[in-house]
């Protein structure tokens, strides 16, 4: 390793700075070159490795390995070097994000086990573990543990949690008060919580609630982002409170600096779903004119208006443009929207159209089977050549099937 060459030369280093040189890497997503410089840190006797440390270590070792290599530097606190809940909490967030929720369990145990104390989010990710595998009474029993547990205070993100885990199961009247307890605890100058039970609100579709959020997280003591924009009008929109979340879109526009394309392509969403193709048309046209650059996302949501409208040629351009941007995504139509695509070039008898859209599709990995088909019915029907279609095909790797079989025999 060359920071070790680079000490062996007699050159001092701190831990602190090979803390903020491995923060930078991450930064970077260098993950292998600053789980280097952790590990070297471990093997250095003059360098106290923190719970922190040991947590990140485990974070970097999942994103360069596996989950199968952070469990093996997991078991490694039987030696002493996990003594903080901040690297246990990290593997519970590992277990539950993998759907290992057993798992989590065990870490709990451990925790009980080594006297290692339990933070809000121990509890928090016990919780949500135990609504998927034991059940609202165990969640309720944990609860309670944590009330009396006089190192931890039960706040929003608690009984946030304990809201949704209700919501799962149905039970939405208690899923209402552990909210109305939530609101109690929020904060005056963090706007964190009042986007989560906005989120938890349109779930159990209290319009009233969201807007009563809304108007007192605008009154905290810091800019409103983008992102919390974002927040309330999906909410609105999913509680097909589309003029309100007009209104407040409107209101986002008069006083944003960068026009952010995210947030336009949430009412455009909602235009097109409700069949407003018009609506959706003139908004992007206005997004256009404020500087918005539109994203794949925007390109998606107009292909599908143009397919419910029919409108063929503006759903193709709109493909090819979401196409071009997949050097920053790894954007694709779905594959109802591609064949249905196909199957409109087929139902017109545009065998032009159909054979451009092809060569346009092809080359994504997105001429399907059910798409040569309709390509083969088009040119079978109209006594066309097949031979250049079979070539694609079996380039493709298409494997033919019976239907695909009686085409080229009728041939």
């Amino acid at each position: 390793m060359v920071l070790q060459k680079w000490v062996d030369e007699g050159n001092r280093v701190s831990g602190s700075e090979l803390r903020r040189i491995s923060e930078q890497l991450v930064k970077f997503k260098r993950y292998k070159h600053a789980l280097e410089i952790l590990n070297w840190m471990d093997t250095q006797n003059k360098f106290q490795m923190t719970a922190a440390d040991h947590a990140i270590r485990l974070e970097l070792i999942i994103k360069e390995h596996s989950i199968d290599e952070a469990e093996k530097y997991f078991e490694m606190n039987d030696l002493g070097l996990i003594v903080s809940s901040h690297p246990l909490n990290e593997m519970m967030k590992l277990y539950i994000a993998t759907s290992q929720f057993e798992k989590v369990v065990f870490v709990i145990q451990h925790m009980k086990r080594n006297k290692i104390p339990r933070n809000v989010l121990s509890y928090n990710l016990w919780m949500t573990a135990l609504g998927e595998v034991s059940g609202v009474s165990a969640v309720e029993v944990v609860y309670k543990q944590m009330e009396m547990d006089k190192q931890v205070g039960v706040g929003w993100s608690t009984l946030a949690t304990l809201a949704n885990i209700y919501i799962k199961v149905g039970l939405l009247d208690k899923a209402t008060l552990a909210v109305k307890a939530a609101e109690r605890k929020l904060s005056a100058i963090n706007r964190l919580g009042y986007l989560f039970l906005m989120t938890i609100c349109t779930s159990l579709n209290d319009k009233d609630a969201v807007l009563r959020l809304w108007e007192a997280c605008k009154k905290v003591d810091k800019k409103i982002t983008c992102a919390n924009y974002m927040t309330i009008i999906s909410s609105l929109v999913k509680l097909g409170n589309i003029h309100e979340a007009e209104e407040i879109f409107t209101e986002w526009e008069a006083q944003c600096r960068k026009y952010d394309i995210r947030i336009s392509n949430i009412l455009l969403g909602a235009y097109i779903r409700n069949g407003s193709t018009e609506k959706a048309e003139a908004l992007h046209l206005r997004t256009l004119g404020r500087g918005g650059q539109p994203n794949y996302r925007t390109w998606e949501i107009l292909m599908e208006g143009w397919v419910k409208n029919q409108d063929m040629e503006k759903a193709i351009n709109a493909m090819k443009k979401g196409f071009a941007m997949l050097k920053h995504c790894n954007w694709r139509p779905s594959p109802s929207i591609v064949v249905t695509i196909a199957e409109y070039f087929e139902r017109t008898g545009d065998i032009i159209g159909a054979n451009r859209y092809v060569e346009v599709i092809r080359p994504y990995g997105l001429a399907s089977i059910p798409v040569y088909k309709s390509l083969l019915r088009l040119h079978t029907c109209n006594q066309k050549p097949i031979d250049n279609i079979i070539v694609m095909m079996r380039n493709d790797n298409i494997e033919f099937d019976d239907e695909v079989s009686t085409l080229i025999r009728s041939t």
